[in-house]
């Protein structure tokens, strides 16, 4: 190792879920928000809080911020006046008697067995037991008949204390007395539970909000609803990193610079309402970035942006740059004044992929060591080398002993007491105004393989972003006219912005379980129907055929495919 400038280290943890809320039924159709919520989001912030070395970016997507601001306010008011909960699983699970329809009591049972099996399920020994015992009742064609209430009682209780967070769990004696109980939960016991993840979805905001003014966490942002913003800038942006690439019948995206506009603008202010100031950084969704975005992004006073390593690698090699010495480093777009950050792709998706199945402390040596060997190799850059890692700061975790509690730990633990490695945020890298490598070009493309792939140039991609268009060419007709209130102007404009959201399209695909696939499939298009509707439009038809099948189910994770790391 150097023994002068220690090698930059980023730690940079993506928080977002799409909307759920389904506006048609009144109820939220995917209980992943606030799952997450008590389980990783709390985690997240917990680690670093007991340990004041540490120090990380955390980005959040404004759409994720304004559903767990829901739900901390519709369990409160639940608790308080019991007004009524608008999440199905949180309804069954604090209300005194169930609906006796059959078909109900199994679609709960199979939201209950919605969780990693290894890590969540077969952990604790009771809600094995549930499972195994639901599993034999949904395999049967008369078992759904025998179900008694007090053991989907049991079982809800058993999914909402496997998914609560490993932190909450070891400090919480209500919790700890809970587990303990085993089974018969009363409605006392349950509303107990309620309150506890109400109590930790609360705290999610001001935690990090905290955490910041502390100087312990970076707080960034992504453009509100998660859209891929170059494709709004530019649909034909597809072809820079893939030639040839089928596109959508369209050639380019309505309006889409405006819509770039609005995302990013609105997800400013989201931030600094919840957050009380202005972030300086954005993680682009998806790590999306093209010169026309970075260009967006720099007007709007963003100081920084991240992308995947291989946008840099494709960038390079437009160029006709063969070697730059160390790649670990800030980057500018010509004269452009952002800072430009590129994910260590390998050292990320060990992270994502990789040593959730390692001992903790054998994974923390391990990353140490390569980012030692990486100190070395660019002793060259002395002062100038930032390594960038850059993942989901959600989906990775519950494939990890006890939700990565002793991996965390024992990182932020190593990369804080290490000398020659300095543990840091983007902010503070660009605020020390290190020299930067001038990129003549920018390869538009994300952090999966580099391209849109994941996004758009398939069938069923391209298909959901043929009925986008539809509804964006009536939506600007209808605003046109001029006769939408300004309350109503604001209820489209934000309608259309979840539907422009990139997780709609990221599930379209045979490589995503077909469970999976459905739901999704299913709510983006009553997204689209509910934005026809506030225009005063009937929706078309073609809503009501399914876009995309999707493929097999994960037997290892209970039907849901593992989310991308990004």
């Amino acid at each position: 190792m150097s023994a002068n400038a220690p090698l930059k280290v980023v730690l940079c943890w993506h928080m977002h879920q799409p909307q759920y809320w389904d506006w048609e039924g009144g109820v939220y159709q995917l209980p992943w928000t606030y799952l997450h919520a008590i389980k990783d989001y709390v985690d997240m912030a917990a680690i670093i809080e007991a340990n004041p070395a540490a120090r990380a970016v955390v980005n959040f997507a404004p759409i994720l911020i304004e559903q767990l601001d829901d739900y901390s306010r519709q369990i409160k008011g639940y608790l308080t006046d019991n007004s009524p909960l608008r999440d199905p699983l949180l309804t069954a699970l604090a209300t005194s008697a169930l609906p006796s329809d059959r078909g109900q009591h199994a679609s709960l049972i199979k939201a209950c067995l919605r969780a990693n099996r290894e890590r969540l399920i077969d952990r604790f020994i009771p809600y094995r037991q549930l499972v195994e015992l639901a599993e034999c009742i949904l395999d049967s064609a008369a078992g759904i008949r025998y179900v008694s209430q007090q053991f989907l009682f049991d079982l809800l209780t058993w999914y909402h204390l496997a998914w609560m967070g490993e932190t909450v769990r070891r400090k919480d004696a209500r919790i700890q007395a809970l587990m303990a109980k085993g089974n018969g939960y009363s409605l006392h016991d349950r509303r107990l539970l309620l309150e506890i993840i109400g109590d930790q979805v609360a705290t999610v905001i001001p935690r990090y909000r905290k955490l910041a003014e502390s100087g312990q966490v970076e707080l960034s942002v992504t453009p509100y609803a998660h859209p891929i913003v170059p494709l709004l800038l530019d649909i034909k942006s597809t072809h820079e990193a893939m030639p040839g690439a089928p596109l959508p019948m369209i050639t380019d995206y309505p309006g889409g610079e405006a819509r770039a506009r609005w995302h990013i603008e609105r997800g400013i202010q989201v931030f600094e309402e919840h957050f009380g100031h202005k972030p300086v950084g954005c993680w682009p969704s998806e790590g999306s970035l093209s010169e026309a975005t970075v260009e967006l992004l720099g007007e709007h006073g963003f100081q920084w942006a991240a992308t995947g390593e291989m946008v840099l690698r494709n960038s390079l090699n437009k160029a006709g740059i063969n070697d730059i010495g160390c790649i670990h480093r800030a980057y500018q777009l010509k004269e452009a004044p952002l800072n430009c950050f590129f994910r260590d792709d390998g050292l990320s998706d060990l992270i994502g992929f990789t040593y959730s199945s390692w001992h903790g402390d054998d994974a923390v040596n391990n990353l140490v060591g390569h980012l030692e060997n990486i100190a070395n190799a660019c002793h060259d850059a002395e002062g100038n080398r930032v390594v960038s890692i850059i993942l989901d700061g959600e989906n990775a975790w519950e494939y990890y002993p006890e939700n990565a509690f002793h991996f965390l730990t024992a990182l932020y633990k190593r990369l804080g007491e290490h000398p020659g490695l300095e543990l840091t945020t983007f902010r503070a890298v660009t605020d020390a105004k290190l020299p930067t490598f001038r990129l003549p070009n920018l390869v538009a493309g994300s952090w999966v393989y580099g391209t849109f792939s994941t996004w758009i140039g398939s069938g069923d991609k391209n298909r959901g972003w043929d009925l986008l268009t539809e509804a964006k060419k009536v939506f600007d007709r209808v605003v046109a006219t001029g006769k939408l209130s300004p309350e109503r102007l604001d209820q489209v404009e934000q309608q259309l912005a979840v539907c422009e959201g990139s997780d709609w399209f990221w599930w379209f695909g045979d490589y995503n379980s077909a469970e999976s696939v459905r739901d999704f499939d299913r709510l983006y298009r009553l997204h689209l129907s509910r934005l026809y509707t506030l225009l005063g439009v009937e929706p078309p038809d073609s809503l009501s055929q399914i876009i995309s099948h999707g493929g097999s189910v994960d037997p290892a994770n209970g039907g849901v495919m593992r989310r991308g790391q990004e």
